[in-house]
């Protein structure tokens, strides 16, 4: 066989190597994202804890605590990212051991250094019936007087003095979505399995901007300014665990 045919088999079975080089699908790595709710420096006890109130006087205890985390995606430095498809998902604390984990199977294995999400059903999702995700239009957290969602879900009880009064929060217009930006470590991702840990601290939702006293605002479900308020609040309630 001559010198140039030779050379032509070479090129041939490099380029060959090459494309299926560049066809292979990029390595990936399973992320379990783990929520543990607390109050303060305290885990959150449902139906059984027994918390200050933050502007006021007594104590409040927390029945149910609920809320929709959407849009997860993770970003690199140059800008770069993975989203999650049909990322919508109702983070729920009634679990024995109290944590809610989001389970992402085949995130590509990248140097990223946040995750991003929002708190809450962004305006697209939440003006629509469709079942996406853990979008449920007949569910507990969809409203019942109009189409759309309740973002946090907050119920319990108040006691000052003995008198007891019934708590509910229900936030959910479409100015309530909120965004967060949680830092990572960018070696996170390069063991066979990545694990993030976060805090979801109740008590911010009513310390954030504002400090709310829980014996002059007990009910929030319609009123817009009231429910900004406990937005602004939630904005900042999750946050890597210490």
């Amino acid at each position: 066989m001559s010198r140039t045919l030779y050379a032509a088999l070479f090129l041939a079975i490099a380029l060959g190597g090459l494309i299926y080089l560049g066809s292979r699908p990029a390595p990936t790595v399973p992320v379990n994202i783990s929520l543990q709710a607390i109050v303060g420096e305290e885990a959150l006890q449902l139906g059984q804890g027994s918390y200050a109130n933050p502007g006021g006087e007594g104590a409040f205890s927390v029945r149910d605590f609920q809320f929709f985390i959407s849009n997860i995606r993770f970003v690199t430095d140059d800008g770069s990212l993975f989203q999650e498809l049909d990322s919508y998902h109702l983070a729920r604390f009634d679990s024995e051991d109290g944590t809610y984990v989001i389970e992402l199977d085949d995130v590509p294995r990248e140097e990223y250094t946040h995750l991003e999400f929002g708190i809450g059903v962004d305006s697209a999702a939440n003006g629509t019936i469709a079942s996406v995700g853990d979008l449920d239009p007949n569910g507990r957290m969809a409203w019942s007087w109009e189409v759309g969602y309740k973002f946090v879900l907050v119920e319990g009880r108040l006691e000052v003095d003995g008198a007891r009064t019934p708590l509910v929060y229900h936030v959910g217009f479409n100015e309530n979505y909120a965004r967060v930006s949680i830092p990572l470590a960018p070696s996170l991702f390069e063991r066979g399995q990545a694990t993030i840990n976060l805090c979801a601290d109740l008590q911010k939702m009513f310390t954030g901007t504002e400090t709310v006293d829980m014996s002059q605002l007990s009910d929030v479900k319609s009123d817009s300014d009231d429910a900004r308020l406990l937005a602004n609040n939630y904005a900042e309630m999750v946050s890597l665990c210490p």
